[in-house]
């Protein structure tokens, strides 16, 4: 009969050795994130279950099984969902098409889109308006790039996902051109594709502010800061999740060994032989709970001493809707 792996360092009566874990601040549950979760609670508070919610609220599975529990059913669309019953549209932004059918159909619906992806859409329909060519820097199919190429007629907005992409768009007008991007890119491997667009149209239109959101940009700011100095570096996060996924890639670049889990089930102890500093950060849609149960399966094993490591401080919140409020 095989005998079970031993935990790294560890044998019978063994101390635990000793292992420094660096806590990326900020990480975790962003303020868009936050606002979406509790319109989908609210609902279900005010009007009862089933809640129907188009798309996943936010790409996390544990947010989506708990709402699920309480009460919510999750769809792809709202032939799927019953007229007399609330619907509630994903974080991630709806092409115009879905709330004008909603509206045709007299459903109740909550628009839970992060306010900072409505910023990009109102800034795709601010340039459409002005007659240019529209460029959108995202990753192919992802829900908040359909939804945001769906804000405008189809054709109207050409996706670029690398460098290479931006080397080979050839617009009808190079001298009236604009660029939007998602809001939860690598901020590294956006600016190299928008030095490119610059490069070769240098009249090109930016969004008045960044588009990749606050919570995008200090979380990897945070994972930079942190992953310089960890031999590993732990994610919190699905694997469908963009944000979740930038953090472990920007992880890899500082020179972490970066792994995405999404929970403390996912942690091999084998990661760890050898390793005395840790690093541990979440991505956006990401619960708190998840985090502190990597450091309770890691307190297991090891002498565990925690560091916080605080790259930016958010205060950012975002209103609910009036109806919920």
């Amino acid at each position: 009969m095989s005998q079970p792996s031993s935990s790294p360092g560890l044998s019978s009566g063994a101390p635990r050795p000793p292992l420094t874990v660096l806590l990326a601040t900020p990480r975790g549950f962003c303020a868009g994130v936050d606002r979406a979760i509790q319109i989908v609670e609210r609902a279900i508070g005010k009007y009862g279950a089933p809640v129907y919610v188009r798309h996943e609220i936010v790409h996390n599975r544990h947010v989506v099984e708990r709402l699920k529990a309480l009460g919510a059913v999750f769809v792809e669309e709202l032939d799927e969902c019953p007229p007399d019953r609330p619907v509630v549209f994903s974080a991630h932004g709806v092409p115009k098409a879905v709330p004008a059918e909603a509206k045709a159909r007299r459903m109740l619906y909550l628009d839970a889109t992060c306010p900072l992806v409505s910023k990009v859409h109102v800034e795709a329909g601010r340039h459409f308006d002005a007659g240019r060519e529209i460029v959108l820097i995202g990753h192919a199919g992802h829900p908040e790039v359909v939804g945001t190429m769906g804000q405008l007629p189809e054709g109207a907005v050409a996706l670029i996902e690398t460098v290479a992409d931006a080397r080979a768009f050839t617009p009808k007008d190079p001298a009236n051109v604009a660029f939007v991007t998602q809001t939860t890119l690598s901020v590294d491997d956006t600016a190299e594709i928008v030095a490119a667009l610059r490069a070769r149209f240098p009249e090109i239109a930016a969004p008045h502010k960044e588009d990749i959101c606050y919570a995008t940009t200090n979380r990897q700011e945070a994972v930079k800061s942190v992953a310089a100095k960890s031999e590993v570096l732990l994610v919190l996060g699905s694997a469908n999740s963009s944000n979740s996924v930038r953090l472990a890639e920007v992880g890899r670049r500082a020179g972490a060994r970066a792994h995405l889990i999404d929970d403390a089930e996912g942690l091999d102890l084998k990661w760890l032989a050898g390793v005395t500093r840790v690093g541990v950060t979440a991505g956006a849609s990401a619960p708190e709970v998840l985090v502190q149960g990597v450091i309770d399966r890691l307190g297991e094993s090891f002498e565990v001493t925690v560091e916080e490591i605080e790259a930016e401080r958010e205060t950012v919140s975002f209103k609910l809707p009036k109806v919920l409020a």
